[in-house]
Protein backbone atom coordinates (compact mmCIF):
# COMPACT_ATOMS: atom_id res chain seq x y z
CA UNK A 1 0.00 0.00 0.00
CA UNK A 2 1.32 3.45 -0.92
CA UNK A 3 1.89 5.77 2.03
CA UNK A 4 -0.46 8.73 2.34
CA UNK A 5 0.88 10.80 5.20
CA UNK A 6 -0.76 12.89 7.88
CA UNK A 7 1.86 14.93 9.78
CA UNK A 8 0.95 15.33 13.45
CA UNK A 9 2.44 18.43 15.09
CA UNK A 10 0.38 18.84 18.26
CA UNK A 11 -0.18 22.59 18.01
CA UNK A 12 3.49 23.30 17.21
CA UNK A 13 3.45 23.40 13.41
CA UNK A 14 4.53 27.05 13.30
CA UNK A 15 7.42 26.34 15.71
CA UNK A 16 10.92 25.17 14.78
CA UNK A 17 10.45 22.05 16.93
CA UNK A 18 8.11 20.78 14.18
CA UNK A 19 11.22 20.38 12.02
CA UNK A 20 10.35 16.79 11.10
CA UNK A 21 7.08 17.91 9.56
CA UNK A 22 8.76 20.88 7.88
CA UNK A 23 11.52 18.70 6.43
CA UNK A 24 9.13 16.09 5.05
CA UNK A 25 6.98 18.79 3.50
CA UNK A 26 9.92 20.50 1.82
CA UNK A 27 12.08 17.56 0.80
CA UNK A 28 10.06 14.33 1.04
CA UNK A 29 8.73 12.50 -1.99
CA UNK A 30 5.84 10.61 -0.39
CA UNK A 31 2.26 11.88 -0.72
CA UNK A 32 1.18 14.17 2.12
CA UNK A 33 -2.56 14.38 2.71
CA UNK A 34 -2.59 16.92 5.54
CA UNK A 35 -1.01 18.33 8.67
CA UNK A 36 -2.82 17.66 11.95
CA UNK A 37 -2.43 20.74 14.14
CA UNK A 38 -5.24 22.25 16.18
CA UNK A 39 -3.48 25.63 16.56
CA UNK A 40 -3.16 26.20 12.79
CA UNK A 41 -6.23 24.27 11.58
CA UNK A 42 -8.04 25.84 8.65
CA UNK A 43 -4.86 27.12 7.02
CA UNK A 44 -2.58 25.48 4.48
CA UNK A 45 0.96 24.43 5.35
CA UNK A 46 2.80 26.76 2.99
CA UNK A 47 0.96 29.80 4.39
CA UNK A 48 2.05 29.03 7.96
CA UNK A 49 5.60 27.87 7.07
CA UNK A 50 6.38 29.29 3.61
CA UNK A 51 9.58 27.28 3.06
CA UNK A 52 7.56 24.07 3.56
CA UNK A 53 6.52 24.59 -0.10
CA UNK A 54 3.45 22.33 -0.15
CA UNK A 55 -0.03 23.82 0.13
CA UNK A 56 -1.56 20.85 1.94
CA UNK A 57 -4.48 21.49 4.32
CA UNK A 58 -4.02 21.72 8.07
CA UNK A 59 -6.80 19.88 9.91
CA UNK A 60 -7.80 19.82 13.54
CA UNK A 61 -7.74 16.14 14.46
CA UNK A 62 -7.06 12.53 13.49
CA UNK A 63 -10.65 11.94 12.39
CA UNK A 64 -10.36 14.66 9.72
CA UNK A 65 -7.04 13.22 8.54
CA UNK A 66 -8.55 9.74 8.22
CA UNK A 67 -11.53 11.16 6.33
CA UNK A 68 -9.10 12.68 3.81
CA UNK A 69 -7.60 9.25 3.19
CA UNK A 70 -4.41 9.33 5.26
CA UNK A 71 -3.07 5.88 6.10
CA UNK A 72 0.12 6.82 8.00
CA UNK A 73 0.40 9.25 10.91
CA UNK A 74 3.88 10.72 11.22
CA UNK A 75 4.88 12.39 14.48
CA UNK A 76 6.24 15.61 13.01
CA UNK A 77 7.72 17.21 16.12
CA UNK A 78 11.18 16.63 17.60
CA UNK A 79 10.48 17.44 21.27
CA UNK A 80 13.07 18.25 23.91
CA UNK A 81 14.14 14.86 25.26
CA UNK A 82 12.31 12.94 22.51
CA UNK A 83 9.64 11.36 24.73
CA UNK A 84 6.05 10.43 23.85
CA UNK A 85 3.73 12.67 25.86
CA UNK A 86 0.34 11.56 27.18
CA UNK A 87 -1.40 13.90 24.74
CA UNK A 88 0.48 12.37 21.84
CA UNK A 89 -0.18 8.86 23.14
CA UNK A 90 -3.91 9.56 22.88
CA UNK A 91 -3.47 10.78 19.30
CA UNK A 92 -1.37 7.73 18.38
CA UNK A 93 -4.00 5.38 19.81
CA UNK A 94 -6.75 7.23 17.96
CA UNK A 95 -4.80 6.93 14.71
CA UNK A 96 -4.17 3.21 15.22
CA UNK A 97 -7.84 2.61 15.94
CA UNK A 98 -8.72 4.55 12.78
CA UNK A 99 -6.53 2.17 10.74
CA UNK A 100 -3.44 4.36 10.33
CA UNK A 101 0.09 3.09 10.72
CA UNK A 102 2.29 5.32 12.89
CA UNK A 103 5.79 6.53 12.05
CA UNK A 104 7.83 8.27 14.73
CA UNK A 105 11.37 9.37 15.41
CA UNK A 106 11.03 9.55 19.18
CA UNK A 107 13.32 8.08 21.81
CA UNK A 108 10.18 6.34 23.07
CA UNK A 109 10.13 3.14 21.00
CA UNK A 110 6.51 2.63 19.95
CA UNK A 111 6.95 -1.06 19.17
CA UNK A 112 8.14 -1.70 22.74
CA UNK A 113 5.06 -0.06 24.27
CA UNK A 114 2.69 -2.90 25.18
CA UNK A 115 -0.50 -0.86 24.82
CA UNK A 116 0.43 0.61 21.45
CA UNK A 117 1.81 -2.66 20.13
CA UNK A 118 -1.37 -4.52 21.11
CA UNK A 119 -3.56 -1.86 19.50
CA UNK A 120 -1.51 -1.96 16.30
CA UNK A 121 -1.73 -5.75 16.13
CA UNK A 122 -5.48 -5.60 16.62
CA UNK A 123 -5.88 -3.03 13.84
CA UNK A 124 -3.38 -4.64 11.48
CA UNK A 125 -1.20 -1.53 11.16
CA UNK A 126 2.54 -0.88 11.49
CA UNK A 127 4.54 0.95 14.15
CA UNK A 128 7.64 2.39 12.49
CA UNK A 129 10.40 3.59 14.83
CA UNK A 130 12.78 5.71 12.76
CA UNK A 131 15.22 6.16 15.63
CA UNK A 132 15.68 2.44 16.28
CA UNK A 133 19.40 1.65 16.06
CA UNK A 134 20.53 -1.15 13.74
CA UNK A 135 22.14 -4.28 15.14
CA UNK A 136 25.87 -4.84 15.17
CA UNK A 137 27.13 -1.32 15.83
CA UNK A 138 30.57 -0.99 17.36
CA UNK A 139 33.49 1.44 17.46
CA UNK A 140 34.78 2.84 14.15
CA UNK A 141 37.62 1.26 12.19
CA UNK A 142 40.83 3.24 11.79
CA UNK A 143 40.40 3.77 8.05
CA UNK A 144 37.80 5.80 6.22
CA UNK A 145 36.70 5.17 2.61
CA UNK A 146 38.28 7.28 -0.13
CA UNK A 147 35.41 9.74 -0.48
CA UNK A 148 34.93 13.46 0.11
CA UNK A 149 32.88 14.14 3.22
CA UNK A 150 31.20 17.50 3.80
CA UNK A 151 29.70 17.78 7.28
CA UNK A 152 27.33 20.44 8.64
CA UNK A 153 27.91 21.56 12.23
CA UNK A 154 26.01 24.12 14.24
CA UNK A 155 25.85 26.81 16.88
CA UNK A 156 22.67 25.20 18.29
CA UNK A 157 20.00 22.56 17.68
CA UNK A 158 17.01 22.91 15.35
CA UNK A 159 18.56 25.63 13.21
CA UNK A 160 18.48 23.92 9.81
CA UNK A 161 21.56 21.70 9.55
CA UNK A 162 19.54 19.01 7.78
CA UNK A 163 18.05 21.52 5.34
CA UNK A 164 21.46 22.98 4.55
CA UNK A 165 22.86 19.49 3.93
CA UNK A 166 19.97 18.56 1.63
CA UNK A 167 20.27 21.85 -0.28
CA UNK A 168 24.00 21.31 -0.81
CA UNK A 169 23.41 17.77 -2.04
CA UNK A 170 20.71 19.00 -4.43
CA UNK A 171 22.97 21.77 -5.74
CA UNK A 172 25.80 19.29 -6.31
CA UNK A 173 23.58 16.87 -8.19
CA UNK A 174 22.18 19.75 -10.27
CA UNK A 175 25.76 20.34 -11.43
CA UNK A 176 26.10 16.73 -12.47
CA UNK A 177 28.20 15.68 -9.46
CA UNK A 178 27.70 12.23 -7.99
CA UNK A 179 26.69 12.97 -4.42
CA UNK A 180 24.54 11.57 -1.63
CA UNK A 181 22.83 12.96 1.45
CA UNK A 182 23.69 10.95 4.56
CA UNK A 183 20.87 11.00 7.12
CA UNK A 184 21.89 10.98 10.78
CA UNK A 185 18.51 11.83 12.30
CA UNK A 186 14.91 10.72 12.16
CA UNK A 187 13.71 13.42 9.75
CA UNK A 188 16.43 12.70 7.24
CA UNK A 189 15.59 8.99 7.44
CA UNK A 190 11.89 9.78 6.89
CA UNK A 191 12.87 11.74 3.78
CA UNK A 192 15.47 9.43 2.23
CA UNK A 193 14.53 5.99 3.57
CA UNK A 194 18.01 5.17 4.93
CA UNK A 195 20.43 6.30 7.61
CA UNK A 196 20.98 5.96 11.36
CA UNK A 197 19.57 8.26 14.04
CA UNK A 198 22.86 8.60 15.88
CA UNK A 199 21.32 10.20 18.97
CA UNK A 200 19.59 6.89 19.75
CA UNK A 201 22.82 4.90 19.62
CA UNK A 202 24.76 3.73 22.72
CA UNK A 203 27.28 6.48 23.43
CA UNK A 204 30.32 4.24 22.87
CA UNK A 205 29.07 3.47 19.34
CA UNK A 206 28.03 6.93 18.06
CA UNK A 207 31.33 7.37 16.20
CA UNK A 208 31.02 3.82 14.90
CA UNK A 209 27.51 4.55 13.61
CA UNK A 210 28.80 7.65 11.83
CA UNK A 211 31.63 5.63 10.30
CA UNK A 212 29.19 2.94 9.14
CA UNK A 213 27.11 5.62 7.42
CA UNK A 214 30.16 6.95 5.57
CA UNK A 215 31.06 3.42 4.46
CA UNK A 216 27.49 2.83 3.25
CA UNK A 217 27.41 6.24 1.60
CA UNK A 218 30.62 5.43 -0.24
CA UNK A 219 28.75 2.70 -2.11
CA UNK A 220 26.28 5.34 -3.29
CA UNK A 221 28.50 8.28 -4.30
CA UNK A 222 32.07 9.65 -4.03
CA UNK A 223 30.83 12.94 -2.51
CA UNK A 224 28.89 12.69 0.75
CA UNK A 225 26.98 15.42 2.56
CA UNK A 226 26.67 14.24 6.17
CA UNK A 227 23.87 15.80 8.18
CA UNK A 228 24.94 17.35 11.50
CA UNK A 229 23.27 16.93 14.89
CA UNK A 230 23.27 19.11 18.00
CA UNK A 231 26.14 21.47 18.75
CA UNK A 232 29.44 21.20 20.59
CA UNK A 233 28.31 24.02 22.88
CA UNK A 234 24.94 22.46 23.71
CA UNK A 235 24.60 21.32 27.35
CA UNK A 236 22.44 18.32 26.41
CA UNK A 237 23.56 17.13 22.98
CA UNK A 238 27.27 17.91 22.62
CA UNK A 239 28.22 14.23 22.99
CA UNK A 240 26.27 13.26 19.88
CA UNK A 241 27.86 16.12 17.95
CA UNK A 242 31.38 15.08 18.88
CA UNK A 243 30.82 11.38 18.14
CA UNK A 244 29.38 12.22 14.73
CA UNK A 245 32.24 14.61 13.99
CA UNK A 246 34.92 12.05 14.90
CA UNK A 247 33.20 9.07 13.29
CA UNK A 248 32.51 10.72 9.93
CA UNK A 249 36.01 12.26 9.68
CA UNK A 250 34.91 15.12 7.43
CA UNK A 251 37.13 16.83 4.89
CA UNK A 252 35.13 20.08 4.92
CA UNK A 253 32.83 21.69 7.48
CA UNK A 254 29.91 24.10 7.04
CA UNK A 255 28.97 26.00 10.19
CA UNK A 256 25.23 26.60 10.52
CA UNK A 257 23.72 29.42 12.59
CA UNK A 258 20.30 31.00 13.08
CA UNK A 259 20.27 34.77 12.57
CA UNK A 260 19.74 36.66 15.80
CA UNK A 261 20.27 33.70 18.13
CA UNK A 262 22.04 34.65 21.35
CA UNK A 263 21.36 31.79 23.79
CA UNK A 264 21.18 28.01 23.36
CA UNK A 265 17.56 27.00 22.72
CA UNK A 266 15.93 25.43 25.81
CA UNK A 267 18.84 26.73 27.93
CA UNK A 268 18.24 30.47 28.37
CA UNK A 269 21.28 32.13 29.82
CA UNK A 270 23.70 29.71 28.15
CA UNK A 271 25.22 31.92 25.46
CA UNK A 272 26.10 30.88 21.95
CA UNK A 273 29.79 31.55 21.50
CA UNK A 274 30.89 34.03 18.80
CA UNK A 275 31.07 32.47 15.35
CA UNK A 276 34.86 32.87 14.97
CA UNK A 277 35.30 31.01 18.28
CA UNK A 278 32.94 28.25 17.15
CA UNK A 279 34.94 27.87 13.95
CA UNK A 280 38.11 27.38 15.98
CA UNK A 281 36.43 24.91 18.33
CA UNK A 282 35.07 22.72 15.53
CA UNK A 283 38.30 22.77 13.58
CA UNK A 284 40.27 21.86 16.70
CA UNK A 285 37.91 18.96 17.46
CA UNK A 286 38.54 17.40 14.05
CA UNK A 287 42.28 17.43 14.66
CA UNK A 288 41.90 15.37 17.86
CA UNK A 289 41.44 12.24 15.72
CA UNK A 290 44.16 13.26 13.26
CA UNK A 291 41.76 14.16 10.47
CA UNK A 292 41.78 17.97 10.49
CA UNK A 293 39.08 19.82 8.56
CA UNK A 294 38.39 23.48 7.97
CA UNK A 295 35.13 25.41 8.11
CA UNK A 296 34.83 26.73 4.56
CA UNK A 297 31.47 28.52 4.73
CA UNK A 298 28.70 29.72 7.04
CA UNK A 299 25.07 28.76 6.41
CA UNK A 300 22.72 31.25 8.05
CA UNK A 301 19.06 30.56 8.73
CA UNK A 302 17.45 33.94 7.99
CA UNK A 303 13.86 32.86 8.61
CA UNK A 304 11.84 35.77 9.95
CA UNK A 305 13.85 38.43 8.11
CA UNK A 306 12.81 40.11 4.88
CA UNK A 307 15.10 39.73 1.88
CA UNK A 308 16.99 43.00 2.45
CA UNK A 309 17.55 42.25 6.13
CA UNK A 310 18.60 38.70 5.25
CA UNK A 311 21.23 39.91 2.78
CA UNK A 312 22.51 42.44 5.32
CA UNK A 313 22.83 39.69 7.93
CA UNK A 314 24.76 37.50 5.49
CA UNK A 315 27.15 40.36 4.79
CA UNK A 316 27.60 40.92 8.54
CA UNK A 317 28.34 37.25 9.21
CA UNK A 318 30.78 37.10 6.31
CA UNK A 319 32.62 40.17 7.63
CA UNK A 320 32.69 38.69 11.15
CA UNK A 321 34.09 35.32 10.09
CA UNK A 322 36.02 36.12 6.92
CA UNK A 323 34.11 33.32 5.18
CA UNK A 324 31.35 33.20 2.55
CA UNK A 325 27.89 33.23 4.16
CA UNK A 326 24.60 32.26 2.55
CA UNK A 327 21.11 31.02 3.31
CA UNK A 328 20.77 28.07 0.92
CA UNK A 329 17.11 27.49 1.75
CA UNK A 330 16.23 31.04 0.82
CA UNK A 331 18.71 31.84 -1.93
CA UNK A 332 19.90 28.42 -3.14
CA UNK A 333 22.99 26.40 -2.35
CA UNK A 334 25.27 27.33 -5.25
CA UNK A 335 27.35 29.99 -3.48
CA UNK A 336 28.00 27.70 -0.53
CA UNK A 337 28.92 24.85 -2.86
CA UNK A 338 31.38 27.15 -4.65
CA UNK A 339 33.01 27.99 -1.32
CA UNK A 340 33.51 24.32 -0.43
CA UNK A 341 35.64 23.61 -3.48
CA UNK A 342 34.25 20.09 -3.97
CA UNK A 343 34.19 18.45 -7.39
Amino acid sequence: MTDRLALFTGGQFADSHAKTAHGILRYGEREIVCVVDDASAGSVASDVVPYARRAVPIVRDIAEAAALGANVLVIGVAPFGGALTEEWRAAVLEAIQAGLSVEAGLHTVLAEDEELAAAAAASGVELRDLRAAPAGLSVPPAERPDVTVVHTVGSDCAIGKMSVTLELDAAARARGLESAFVATGQTGIAITGWGIAVDHVISDFVAGAASRLVHEGASRAPLLFVEGQGALGHPAYSGVTLGLLHGSKPDVLVLCHRAGSVDIDDYPGVPIRPLPELISIYEAATSWVDHPAKVKAIAVNTRGLDDDAARAELERVSAETGLPAADPVRFGGDSLLDALGVT
